[in-house]
């Protein structure tokens, strides 16, 4: 959520440029366009995360294009994966098998395991 600075700023200077696939919102300073000064922000979609923030959206908001991704998509990669934003501190968030918070359980040992003993 934008605050009442950003808000204001947004409305009186900015142009809308795109919305991502989060609901986050993409803006430019309006008669600026592919200005050295130009400047470039998000509104976010309810949380501040800087995460949010796909790829392609992270580039040209840092000017390493000028072109918005919404203007010409990139092309994607069978590899490539969807992006998420950073889960750490979220219940979404990854817990290997024993984490304390799964529950502190994990597989019983295979007696393959021999400590190290100093001579």
């Amino acid at each position: 959520m934008a605050n009442f600075g950003t808000w204001l700023f947004t409305l009186f200077k900015g142009e809308f440029v795109g919305e991502d696939e989060f609901g986050n919102r993409y803006y430019r300073e309006r008669g600026k366009t592919h200005d050295r000064w130009e400047r470039r922000w998000v509104i976010y979609n309810g949380e501040d995360e800087a995460s949010k923030v796909p790829p392609l959206w992270h580039q040209w908001l840092h000017k390493t294009t000028h072109t918005p991704p919404n203007e010409q998509p990139a092309e994607t990669r069978p590899w490539q994966k969807p992006h998420r934003p950073n889960l750490t501190g979220t219940p979404e968030a990854y817990r290997p098998p024993g984490s304390q918070l799964k529950g502190g359980r994990r597989a019983a040992a295979t007696g393959d395991y021999e400590p190290w003993q100093p001579n």
